[in-house]
């Protein structure tokens, strides 16, 4: 008996019956021999740490456009808070950790540069449209490994792309990051907002502190451990109607004076006119994107998506870099 097997085993001995066991995944599109060591949500969510899009995720933006300091979130570091909440929740309630994790790792894969100013520009530009969390999934099934995709099994596929508020994922351990993905950005937007000096703990309504609690630790234990209590033993993970309110209320809250704050979001107004720009220009010069994304408009890809496809994958820095190549005049060299 492999290890693999022997993990397997322990699943069935060990999970709540409610738990996706990775002996019975719904597998791949593409048929794979079985690892002797790893599971297959174990190798799902090892493909997603090594993929190049996980790798860029550190220099997209989450809240703060290029942010002075270095202890602002970035997309990278957002997943990986949501990461670790997702896998508490999981292991609270013996479900599948593994695949949660692979799910939560890769949810934002297909985010843009810019956060969501630069999804709002893409989805306004290209006529096909433009949702990160589509893109999540296009960019798993298509565009890594030169066109190959990751071959995840259907359960982390599923879960990536259902991660959405108003989705619903198939599996608890997918019902589990969609739930930890705004427990993590609400908190940890907050406590960028109050290092950045635009909102104080103070400036909180009572309502929240009171309910919630008064700091970021205290307001994460309230959430986290109200989804544990309410999702015991049971298919569906849920919170109480009473904690799910005030946090969707506190979600309100943050949109009207952080989300939309002059200062915060001071840059962003810059946002749309340059990835539109760029994208214009590449869907006008298709041949100046990097071969591999000719190549996919070659094989029968709409040249739209495939623009779209280069321009989300870009890094600020980079996008930045690409326009300014592009666009903005240089000095002559004088010799």
């Amino acid at each position: 008996m492999t290890i693999r097997e022997q993990a397997e085993q322990r699943e069935y001995q060990y999970l709540s019956r409610y738990a996706s066991h990775s002996a019975s995944s719904m597998g791949r599109d593409r048929e794979e021999k079985q690892d002797e060591i790893r599971t297959v949500y174990q190798r799902d969510r090892d493909r997603i740490l090594h993929s190049k899009s996980f790798r860029r995720l550190k220099h997209k933006t989450q809240v703060f456009i290029a942010p002075v300091g270095d202890h602002y979130r970035t997309r990278l570091t957002h997943t990986l808070e949501v990461s670790q909440l997702s896998r508490t929740v999981a292991k609270a309630l013996f479900l599948n950790d593994d695949l949660t994790e692979a799910i939560a790792l890769g949810h934002d894969l297909g985010h843009t540069p810019f956060g969501h100013a630069g999804e709002r520009a893409l989805d306004e530009v290209c006529p096909l449209g433009f949702r990160h969390y589509r893109q999540s999934i296009r960019v798993v099934e298509k565009l890594e490994r030169e066109g190959q995709g990751l071959n995840l099994t259907k359960e982390v596929r599923d879960g990536i792309l259902n991660h959405q508020w108003e989705l619903l994922p198939s599996t608890p351990e997918g019902q589990i990051v969609r739930f930890c993905d705004k427990i993590a950005y609400i908190n940890h937007d907050i406590d960028d907002a109050e290092r950045a000096g635009i909102l104080a703990e103070e400036d909180i309504p009572e309502r929240f502190r009171r309910s919630l609690g008064a700091s970021t630790k205290e307001r994460l234990d309230t959430l986290i451990n109200d989804i544990i209590y309410h999702s015991i033993d049971s298919e569906r993970i849920r919170m109480s109607d009473e904690i799910q309110r005030e946090m969707v209320d506190l979600r309100r809250f943050m949109y009207e004076n952080l989300y939309t704050n002059s200062i915060a979001k001071a840059e962003e107004r810059k946002v749309p006119g340059l990835l539109k720009i760029l994208y214009q220009h590449y869907e006008q010069h298709i041949e100046e994107m990097p071969e591999e994304y000719v190549q996919l408009i070659e094989s029968g890809e709409q040249e739209q998506r495939v623009v779209c496809d280069y321009i989300s994958g870009m890094t600020d820095p980079y996008a930045v870099e690409k326009f300014e190549e592009l666009f903005v005049p240089k000095s002559w060299p004088m010799y």
